[in-house]
């Protein structure tokens, strides 16, 4: 079993920025992927970023320029840095941990909106 546990969010004006951390720990494999998925009312969860272990990253083309994804594999986190948010990045922002066992696992979800 591995546990997420993500912290940041919240409300911010759009053109603000913002930062979300997600802790991992538990039965964590070097070889896996982080990342960062997101899911807006009444819409599908999307990928908003992955990052692997050896820090190759991968980005939706809406959040490209914009976000910035990183990790520390010391402590098995992995962060998602928001620039120039929009309104339409608000949703719930959800860490996932998979690796090449084929396990996955979800955070609970942290909230971000973009309100003036």
């Amino acid at each position: 079993q591995v546990q997420l546990v993500e912290s940041g969010g919240g409300l911010v004006q759009p053109g603000g920025s913002l930062g979300l951390s997600c802790a991992a720990s538990g039965s964590i494999f070097s070889i896996n992927t982080m990342g960062w998925y997101r899911q807006a009312p009444d819409k599908q969860r999307e990928l908003v970023a992955t990052i692997t272990n050896r820090g190759k990253t991968t980005y939706a083309d809406s959040v490209k320029g914009r976000f910035t994804i990183s990790r520390d594999n010391a402590k098995d986190t992995v962060y998602l840095q928001m620039d120039s948010l929009k309104p339409e990045d608000t949703a719930v922002y959800s860490c996932n941990y998979r690796d090449l066992y084929l396990h996955n696992y979800w955070g609970q979800g942290t909230q971000v909106t973009v309100s003036s």
